[in-house]
């Protein structure tokens, strides 16, 4: 197989990043801000030979493919309920003052050891190996004159590219773009675009 390339975006900004709320699974929309960080990543892909666009199922990563497909030419976006965020239990919809109050005993481990799986959290295997049957398959289907764009979370990406390059990305910024490239049935490469 000849190498495909999938560029890899984590959707706008929502209210509850704003403030520093975990989402998780939890479905937030986007706010104006996410939007407008939607059209300027729709500016930043616009050259790169884009051909399909797929999508968490979470609202805030749909409506972000959907700004940049729409730009694209490309509708409609293709839901994979397998690209959405990692589940973080009982972390979710509290900050990280509001995890230590609430949950000291989880805050503390998960501190401690960032694989920790907080209470009915997902354990990170599993968005891996999600995160990465999804991609696969996404690349298996790339046609080979075009790339594709697949809009995740940040979790969900940076566990990604930990299993691909072996280093952890720092917290991503919403609107962040990965290329990784697809050869010979794996990833051999995914590296963060400049914004």
């Amino acid at each position: 197989m000849s190498g495909r390339v999938i560029f890899l975006a984590r959707h706008g900004e929502t209210e509850w990043n704003r403030v520093g709320r975990w989402q998780g699974r939890t479905d937030i929309p986007l706010s104006d801000v996410g939007r407008a960080q939607a059209h300027a990543l729709r500016d930043r892909l616009r050259d790169r030979g884009i051909v399909r666009v797929y999508a968490s199922d979470l609202g805030r990563a749909r409506e972000t493919a959907d700004i940049v497909a729409g730009a694209l030419g490309l509708t409609p976006v293709t839901v994979d309920h397998r690209l959405r965020e990692r589940g973080f239990g009982c972390f979710e919809g509290l900050t990280r003052a509001e995890c230590e109050v609430h949950h000291p005993a989880a805050w503390a481990r998960y501190l401690a050891d960032r694989r920790s799986t907080p209470p009915d959290a997902e354990p990170q295997p599993e968005v891996v190996a999600r995160m990465m049957a999804a991609l696969k398959e996404i690349a298996a289907a790339a046609p080979d004159d075009g790339a594709v764009l697949a809009v995740s979370h940040g979790g969900a990406i940076r566990s990604f590219v930990h299993a691909v390059t072996g280093l952890t990305p720092p917290p991503l910024d919403n609107g962040a773009l990965f290329r990784a490239r697809f050869e010979d049935d794996r990833f051999v490469a995914a590296d963060l675009e400049p914004m």
